[in-house]
C-alpha cells in the first residue's frame, strides 16, 4: 500500500506545473493595461511602454502625495505621453521590435541636451543633431515636445568614419551641427569649419 505523504508529495509536484502554466495563461490573456493590445508589440516594446506606464504611475503618485507642483506634474505626464506616441510610431513604421534611447524636450530644456542649443525650427527628420542625437519629429502633447534618438556608440563611430571620408557642408551661420542638404535617413554630418583669418 502507498505511503500517503509520498502520494500527497506526488499529487502536489503534478498539480504545480499546471497551476503555473495556468497562471502563465491567464496573465498573456490579461495582456497589458494601457489600452494597446499586447499581440501587436513584441516583448522589447511592450517593456518600454511597461516602463513608461510605470513613470505615470510615479508621477501620478507624487502628486497625490503633493511632492511636486502642477506644473511638474502636466510637463511630466506630456513628456511621458509624448515618449510613448513616438515609441509606438516608430515601431508601426519599422516593424521591427526595437525602441532607441529616446529624449523628449521642450523648447526652454534644449540646453538639457546641447551646449549650445540649437534652432528646432531648423530640424529635419532623421537629421543627425551634434554628433549625438537623430531628430525624429515634434510631438504636441498639450505642448510641443523635440524627440531625438541618442545615437548609439557604433552609430557615432560609423558617422566619425564617414566624417573623416565625405566632407559635408554646414548651412552659413547655422553652427548647430546639423548639415544642410542631408536627405532624410542620411547620417552623415561634419563640425562647422572655421574661417581662416585674413
Amino acid at each position: 500500500m502507498p505511503n500517503p505523504m509520498s502520494l500527497s508529495r506526488l499529487l502536489i509536484s503534478l498539480s504545480l506545473p499546471i497551476l503555473l502554466s495556468g497562471t502563465v495563461i491567464a496573465q498573456r490573456a490579461g495582456g497589458p493595461s494601457n489600452g494597446d493590445s499586447g499581440l501587436e508589440f513584441g516583448p522589447v516594446v511592450s517593456a518600454y511602454l511597461g516602463y513608461l506606464k510605470n513613470e505615470q504611475e510615479v508621477v501620478d503618485d507624487r502628486a497625490s502625495r503633493r511632492e511636486i507642483n502642477s506644473t511638474y506634474y502636466r510637463r511630466n505626464s506630456n513628456r511621458i505621453r509624448a515618449l510613448r506616441q513616438m515609441a509606438i510610431r516608430l515601431v508601426r513604421e519599422s516593424g521591427n521590435d526595437y525602441v532607441p534611447e529616446l529624449e523628449a524636450v521642450t523648447l526652454d530644456e534644449l540646453g538639457t541636451l546641447f551646449e549650445k542649443p540649437p534652432k528646432p525650427t531648423t530640424f529635419r527628420a532623421n537629421e543627425i543633431v551634434a554628433n549625438k542625437f537623430r531628430f525624429l519629429g515634434a510631438v504636441h502633447s498639450s505642448e510641443v515636445f523635440y524627440l531625438f534618438a541618442r545615437l548609439d556608440p557604433y552609430e557615432q563611430a560609423d558617422l566619425m568614419q564617414r566624417q573623416k571620408r565625405e566632407p559635408v557642408t554646414l548651412s552659413a551661420g547655422s553652427g548647430t551641427g546639423v548639415a544642410s542638404g542631408q536627405g532624410v535617413g542620411q547620417t552623415t554630418t561634419t563640425r562647422p569649419r572655421r574661417a581662416a583669418p585674413k
